[in-house]
């Protein structure tokens, strides 16, 4: 496979057979599933899953990130082609990887989402696979965190961001997205011992006991030092990653509901997640993309190179390569 077969490759993402690879198809036609993986309705048989949760109604400032997985999409079919890069192994290629669209839930019953969410990701659990989330506003997390602590038991969390989201949940039980992990933890999903906020730049009354290292601390160390005070924490239990974009600095993903000055930049981020190779990822999520904000669309960009960094934690934890990646700088 090479540049020219994009002369005869058209909407691989609806093609049968083995789901690894690369894709050269035309960046712009086709059917825009993430990365061209295989579009299916469930992820028998695969390693990966990737999931869209269009969800919007939980935000408190702007709302739009109901576009985000579209637009993550979309902004993925560049990446297609090659091989990613500042790993030593393609998780395209090693993977058997499958895009199984979005949650369908009724608007006018968002009450409901979350619901419809938790089967979904708990199909793709079922199914063997591990589930790649693409949001969404950040409260979408919570019905797959959910379904991830029910098939493995409490999870330790990764959160960069540049909030904690862990406002006090009222006896109405409130929800939001700056409350949806407040909400986990007191459902016993969330282990807060081995769990830690990165990024954070914002006040919160409550940090919920979950360790957190501030965006100001982040650019005092390297990305492999904040990426061994992140192991150091989670230990060797099962750990999901969530990355709000908001946790970069709005200079790079101004498409947010939320945005905050101060933020990592891309270097240090994705410094950091390849430097996270080997921990024991079950899930991970990108969250908070929003397009409307963003004409210049570098925040889906981020979004979707972000989402191929979690494909390859997620990937490394299924099984990959024995040796650890070394962060490109």
């Amino acid at each position: 496979m090479a540049l020219e077969d994009a002369e005869t490759q058209v909407d691989t993402a609806l093609n049968t057979g083995d789901p690894r690879g690369l894709s050269f198809e035309n960046v712009f036609s086709g059917v825009p599933s993430f990365l061209r993986r295989q579009l299916r309705t469930d992820a028998q048989d695969a390693q990966l899953a990737i999931l869209g949760l269009p969800f919007d109604q939980a935000v408190t400032n702007r709302p739009g990130a109901r576009f985000g997985p579209r637009a993550i999409r979309d902004a993925s079919l560049l990446m297609a082609g090659d091989p990613p890069f500042g790993w030593d192994y393609d998780v395209l290629s090693s993977c058997s990887i499958v895009d199984c669209g979005d949650v369908a839930y009724d608007y006018g019953v968002p009450e409901d989402f979350a619901n419809h969410a938790q089967q979904r990701v708990s199909e793709i659990l079922g199914a063997g696979a591990a589930p790649l989330i693409l949001g969404g506003d950040h409260s979408a997390s919570l019905p797959v965190l959910r379904a991830c602590a029910k098939f493995h038991g409490p999870l330790a969390i990764i959160q960069i961001d540049a909030h904690t989201d862990t406002w006090p949940v009222s006896e109405k039980e409130r929800m939001c997205h700056g409350t949806f992990l407040a909400r986990a933890v007191r459902e016993g999903l969330i282990d807060t011992n081995r769990s830690i906020l990165v990024g954070i730049r914002t006040q919160c009354p409550d940090n919920c006991g979950i360790k957190i290292i501030t965006a100001p601390e982040c650019h005092t160390i390297t990305p492999n030092v904040l990426a061994e005070r992140i192991r150091a924490r989670v230990g060797v239990g099962p750990a999901y990653l969530s990355f709000d974009i908001d946790g970069l600095d709005p200079a790079f993903a101004p498409g947010t509901g939320t945005p905050v000055m101060g933020g990592l930049v891309p270097q240090q981020a994705l410094g950091v997640l390849r430097a996270l190779a080997g921990i024991p990822l079950v899930g991970a999520d990108v969250m908070e993309v929003c397009p409307p904000y963003d004409t210049s669309g570098i925040t889906a960009l981020a979004g979707a190179q972000i989402g191929l960094e979690l494909l390859g934690l997620l990937g490394w934890s299924r099984g990959g390569p024995g040796t650890l990646p070394q962060p490109t700088t």
